[in-house]
């Protein structure tokens, strides 16, 4: 009988280097989202600015970002 021999190595998640991590905003309220950006601080400043207007002060904010599995070094 044949034995099997098994290996293990350790592997890890990084984000993809050919994309960029995108934020955005969508009110709470309303219907009212954020130019997605590449920029969080200025889609910050879209959300305040839309309270400013409206008085909302609640919203969802995303980050997205594309990620792949690597081996560990």
């Amino acid at each position: 009988m044949k034995g099997a021999l098994l290996r293990y190595v350790l592997h890890r998640i990084k984000e993809h280097p050919d994309t960029e991590v995108t934020y955005e905003a969508e009110c709470l309220w309303c219907k009212w989202t954020a130019q997605p950006s590449t920029d969080s601080e200025a889609v910050d400043v879209e959300c305040m600015s839309h309270t400013g207007r409206s008085g909302h002060k609640g919203f969802r904010r995303i980050r997205t970002s594309f990620a792949m599995v690597v081996r560990a070094e």
